[in-house]
């Protein structure tokens, strides 16, 4: 049974639609990219998938024993999250806060598990640093095992390597899909398409024409062909 079921869900702001049907579902093991220009609704359609706003229509169905609160999210950084001036391990610990309910504390079993989370991540030795001190790439990591912390199945990323240089980007790409091997389930907002297709199992492209299907199927699809340099010439868009 998948994760998520997307039913004709239309997306917007204040009444005004900018998408409309939209259909589509996540499997647990999935690596789905979201894919569009600028504005298309991929950060709309994330916000909306974690209940922080409102379809305008359709439904969004969850299975396979998944809850809103088990799904991990690492939204796009703005310059004053990444001047927080709170510590790694304090950061890595608030992934769970959503199963902290009135509890004020953390629990042992959850210290060991954000250690845990930290050395798979390879920041453990970076626990008391301060987040505003550290490197974009590192940034990164951290907020991905605070993530993780919050959930072990789904994970929502909205653009995670935005401003980071290729190495790093690298890592962080093969980071994530190291993790969707090991069985966490991926939805990854993504502005850069060759990548996209180099790494998910499907890809939902949202726009003008819409999308989604397996990656092999998008890039022999007419959208795809569009956007992806094909061999001995450009791409036709």
């Amino acid at each position: 049974m998948s994760f998520l079921t997307v039913r004709g869900l239309s997306l917007g702001y204040n009444s005004r639609c900018i998408v409309e049907n939209l259909n589509f579902f996540v499997n647990p093991g999935d690596y789905l990219c979201i894919v569009g220009e600028n504005g298309s609704g991929k950060t709309t359609l994330m916000k909306t998938l974690l209940g922080l706003q409102s379809p305008l229509g359709g439904q969004i169905i969850t299975g396979d024993g998944l809850s809103l609160n088990e799904i991990g999210y690492l939204p796009q950084q703005t310059d004053m999250q990444k001047d927080f001036p709170a510590s790694v391990k304090e950061i890595v610990l608030s992934g769970f806060q959503g199963q902290c309910g009135l509890r004020p504390f953390y629990k042992t079993e959850e210290k060991q598990k954000a250690l845990e989370t930290m050395r798979r991540m390879g920041i453990e030795d970076l626990s008391g640093r301060c987040f505003r001190e550290l490197s974009g790439g590192q940034q990164q990591r951290v907020l991905l095992a605070r993530a993780l912390c919050a959930t072990q199945k789904l994970l929502l990323l909205d653009e995670p390597v935005t401003g980071l240089d290729p190495k790093v980007t690298a890592e962080l790409y093969e980071l994530i899909r190291g993790l969707n091997r090991e069985g966490v389930t991926i939805m990854m907002i993504s502005h850069d398409i060759a990548a996209a297709v180099q790494y998910a199992s499907h890809i939902l492209h949202i726009g003008k024409t819409a999308f989604f299907g397996t990656t092999t199927d998008y890039l022999n699809s007419p959208l795809g062909k569009g956007y992806i340099p094909q061999e001995g010439g450009e791409r036709h868009a």
